[in-house]
């Protein structure tokens, strides 16, 4: 199965579930669509048998959970490395042929295991490492003008001790008695049978009977590891940003993975942000926005600079202040747009409320209001 083949075909679509069914939904749907589309019950049936085929393919991936991590990591992110399974070991003699190859070192006797169960282990080629996906919380600031920051990853390895192979170093597995080494097993359906991953190896075909003790038989360990990287500025709550080689290892000189981060952005207490532009909203007095005044506005960076408010201006209108905003990728800066906000006073003394008044009289003949309910009756 290609990279190709992965981002065309839709498997949830075909099993008819979505796309964070659990295993067992996954399971009853491909048993209930099998059992209807299998070829022993549509005989001569071209289009049943190619839906059942399709309904095989797409269960193969789904029900293995490697393979369905790889399938959706290439169908959401457009990329990554295709790691094909299945297929068994045949007539081998599991233990004379690791004995064969034991001498050769770890590394061979790991590249011919991975071979004999269809590529689950360590493939004899290069292989590029998995994507990993974290999250991070950053400041206002930070995430305006780009920060450096830490992310402790927690990730799975092939076990040191016994190079993958799940069994004590010294000692080789035995091929599963239940699937042959296939990693499958089949259930009877009432005149056919359906493939499902084997209960006793849980499909990798194989059984350490003396396990590892490092990694209790799975051939794989979790590590811990501190990565630092440079969060680029501008970037926007809730935006995901991808980390070239920041993800797990590549295998047998293969490129790392990308670290894919989704970025949460604490609110500021004055400033928002409209793509590159900074926002902030600024209180005016009546005569400040009735006579015009200059007045000091704070910026992200900590110097106020003074913003001259046209005599006449209204309420909500908005005033740009260049080269004051978050900072772009490419080094420049957006823009402060100042929203005025005419701030009515609340409490007023006799002196205010009488000059007020005269106010009123003096503009007695302009009523802003005279051609409102005109308008609305001519709507």
């Amino acid at each position: 199965m290609s990279t190709k083949d992965y981002l065309e075909k839709d498997y949830y679509k075909v099993l008819g579930v979505s796309k964070t069914a659990t295993a067992d939904e996954i399971r009853s749907s491909y048993r209930k669509l099998a059992r209807k589309y299998h070829p022993d019950a549509n005989k001569g049936d071209r289009e049943a048998e190619s839906r059942f085929k399709e309904i095989s393919e797409a269960y193969s991936v789904l029900s293995d959970e490697k393979r369905r991590k790889e399938y959706d990591e290439a169908r959401s992110l457009f990329g990554g490395a295709y790691r094909p399974g299945g297929g068994g070991v045949g007539d081998f003699n599991l233990g004379d042929l690791f004995g064969q190859t034991a001498a050769s070192g770890g590394e061979r006797l790991t590249d011919l295991f991975g071979g004999l169960f269809g590529g689950r282990g360590r493939s004899s080629q290069a292989r590029r490492g998995a994507d990993l996906e974290t999250e991070t919380t950053l400041s206002f600031t930070e995430a305006a003008n780009g920060t450096t920051t830490s992310f402790k990853l927690t990730t799975t390895t092939s076990c040191p001790t016994c190079r993958g192979t799940g069994a004590r170093p010294g000692t080789t597995p035995r091929v599963c008695p239940k699937c042959a080494g296939t990693g499958h097993e089949s259930t009877n359906l009432g005149g056919f049978s359906l493939s499902e991953p084997c209960s006793l190896c849980k499909g990798r075909g194989f059984l350490a009977d003396d396990p590892c003790a490092t990694c209790s038989g799975s051939g794989n360990v979790k590590s811990t590891r501190t990565v630092q990287a440079r969060i680029p500025p501008g970037v926007a709550d809730g935006q995901k940003i991808r980390l070239r080689g920041k993800g797990e290892p590549g295998e047998r000189g293969g490129p790392a993975g990308d670290l894919l981060v989704t970025v949460r952005v604490k609110p500021h207490p004055v400033f928002g942000r409209s793509g590159d532009n900074l926002t902030v909203t600024v209180p005016v007095t009546f005569p400040e926005a009735v006579l015009g005044a200059e007045v000091r506005v704070p910026t992200l960076s900590g110097l106020p600079v003074t913003v001259k408010i046209p005599p006449g201006t209204r309420n909500g209108r908005v005033l740009r202040v260049r080269g004051k905003g978050a900072t772009r990728r490419d080094g420049t800066t957006g823009d402060l747009l100042v929203t005025v906000e005419v701030a009515v006073p609340q409490n007023l003394n006799s002196e205010a409320r009488e000059a007020l008044e005269r106010f009123r009289a003096a503009t007695a003949d302009h009523n802003p209001r005279a051609d409102l309910e005109a308008r609305a009756k001519g709507a």
